[in-house]
C-alpha cells in the first residue's frame, strides 16, 4: 500500500512535467511539493526508531548530493546572470558576427556559436542569447525556423562536454562516473554532429543577410568579471584534475571574488538588482532539480530503481544508452539521469560517456524534449510542435552520428 502511494506520487510528478504547457502549473512547484510529501510519508510510515534513523540517514545523504548540485548551479547562474544583465554577452555576439554575411555561412556560425556558448552557460541562457542573435538578421520565416531548430540541437550538444553546460553532465560527473578530462572528448562528436546539421539545413539556402549593430555600454569592471568567470572555469578543471578539488569549491571561490570585485565598483542598489535577477530567472530551475532528486531518492529508498536496472541491463549498455537518449525527448532528462545514477548500473567509462552524450542531446529530437526547445517554441512564432517534426529525420541522423562517434572515440581512448 505504501509503495503504491509513493509510486503514484512519482507518476503524478512525471505527468506534471510532461503536461506543464497544458496545465500551466510550474513543474518546479509540483515536483518539489510531491518530493517533500514522499519523504514525509516515509517518516510517518516508519514503525520503529531504528527505521526512522535509517530513513533520516538516507535523506541526509540525498540532501548532500542536492546541495552540491544546487550550489554549483547557483554559482554558474550568478556569473552568467551578471554578464547578461550588463550586456557583455551581447557585446561578444556583435564582435563575433559580421554586419553582412551569406545565409549559408550564418547557419554554420550560428550552430558553432550556440555550441560553444552552451559549454560555458546553462542551456536557458545559451538559447535566449542565440535566439536573440537571430532577431538582428533579416531572415525569412523558413530560415528562421531552421536556425531555431539548429540552435536547439547545438545548445543541447554543447552542454555535454563541460560540467558548466548541462545539468545531466554535471550529475554524472558528481557521481564519480567520469572525469573532466574524459568529458572533453565529447566535444568532438558534438561539434561534428552540429556541423552536419548546419550543412544539411544550408543546402538550399541562398543570398546574404544584414544586421544593424546596437550600441552597448560597459565598463572595465564588467570585463574583469568576465575574465574571472573564464579563469574560474579553467581553474575548476585544472584543480579537479591535478588535486581532485571538488568543482563546487572552486566555483564558490570564483563567485566570492566576483562579488568582492563587483562590490568595490558598484553601488549596493545595483548589487541587489543583480541578485534579484538571479532569483527571478533561475530559481525555478533549482527548485525543479531539488524536487526531482527528492523523488528519485525516495524511489531508491523503496527499492523501485532495481526494476529500472533490470530493464536497462536486459540489453547491451550501448543500445540501452541510445534509447535512453531517445526517451529523453519525451521524458525529462534530469529524472531519467538521476534514476539511472541511483540505480548505479555497472558501466565502463566509454559507456558512461555514451550515456552522457545521449541524455544530453536526445532531448533535441522533439521540441518538447528539452528546456531549449520549449524556450525556442515560445520565442519563435514559426516553430511549433508539428512544424518541428519535419526536421526529426535530420536530427535523428545527426544524433546517431554523434552517439556513434562518442562510442568510437571513448572505446579507443578509455576502453
Amino acid at each position: 500500500m505504501l509503495e503504491t502511494f509513493l509510486l503514484t506520487l512519482a507518476v503524478l510528478a512525471l505527468l506534471s512535467i510532461i503536461f506543464e504547457e497544458v496545465t500551466h502549473i510550474n513543474k518546479a512547484k509540483t515536483t518539489l511539493f510531491l518530493g517533500c510529501v514522499s519523504w514525509i510519508t516515509l517518516f510517518i510510515a516508519a514503525q520503529t526508531p531504528e527505521k526512522s534513523a535509517l530513513i533520516s540517514e538516507e535523506l541526509n545523504e540525498n540532501l548532500l548530493e542536492i546541495a552540491t548540485l544546487w550550489l554549483f548551479l547557483m554559482s554558474t547562474m550568478t556569473f552568467v546572470a551578471y554578464l547578461n544583465a550588463k550586456g557583455m554577452i551581447q557585446v561578444m555576439v556583435q564582435k563575433i558576427f559580421p554586419q553582412q554575411v551569406s545565409v549559408r555561412m550564418l547557419m554554420l556560425q550560428v550552430g558553432m556559436f550556440s555550441l560553444v556558448l552552451s559549454t560555458f552557460c546553462d542551456n536557458v541562457t545559451a538559447t535566449l542569447v542565440s535566439l536573440g542573435l537571430l532577431t538582428t538578421f533579416n531572415l525569412d520565416s523558413q530560415m528562421r525556423r531552421r536556425m531555431a531548430v539548429l540552435i536547439i540541437f547545438a545548445v543541447n550538444s554543447g552542454g555535454v562536454a563541460l560540467i558548466t553546460g548541462d545539468v545531466t553532465t554535471l550529475m554524472i560527473f558528481l557521481a564519480g562516473k567520469v572525469h573532466i578530462s574524459e568529458l572533453l572528448v565529447l566535444f568532438i562528436p558534438a561539434s561534428l554532429s552540429v556541423l552536419l546539421l548546419a550543412v544539411l539545413f544550408s543546402l538550399k539556402a541562398e543570398g546574404s543577410v544584414n544586421t544593424t549593430p546596437m550600441a552597448q555600454s560597459y565598463n572595465t569592471v564588467d570585463i574583469v568579471i568576465g575574465v574571472i568567470f573564464l579563469l574560474t572555469i579553467i581553474l575548476t578543471m585544472l584543480l579537479n584534475v591535478l588535486f581532485a578539488i571538488p568543482p563546487v569549491l572552486t566555483f564558490l571561490a570564483g563567485l566570492s571574488v566576483m562579488f568582492l570585485v563587483g562590490r568595490s565598483n558598484k553601488s549596493k542598489d545595483e548589487e541587489v538588482q543583480i541578485l534579484e535577477y538571479v532569483r527571478q530567472v533561475e530559481f525555478d530551475t533549482l527548485l525543479f532539480f531539488l524536487g526531482i532528486l527528492l523523488l528519485v531518492g525516495m524511489l531508491k529508498e523503496i527499492g523501485t530503481l532495481h526494476l529500472l536496472t533490470e530493464v536497462y541491463s536486459m540489453y547491451d549498455p550501448s543500445i540501452s544508452n541510445f534509447f535512453t537518449g531517445v526517451g529523453s525527448a519525451v521524458l525529462d532528462n534530469v529524472p531519467l539521469t538521476a534514476a539511472l545514477l541511483k540505480a548505479d548500473p555497472v558501466l565502463t567509462t566509454a559507456q558512461w560517456l555514451g550515456l552522457t552524450y545521449s541524455v544530453g542531446v536526445g532531448g533535441s529530437l522533439l521540441v518538447i524534449g528539452s528546456a531549449s526547445g520549449i524556450i525556442a517554441m515560445s520565442k519563435v512564432p514559426e516553430l511549433t510542435f508539428v512544424s518541428y517534426l519535419k526536421y526529426v529525420p535530420a536530427l535523428l541522423l545527426c544524433y546517431c552520428l554523434g552517439y556513434s562517434l562518442t562510442l568510437f572515440l571513448a572505446n579507443h581512448l578509455h576502453g
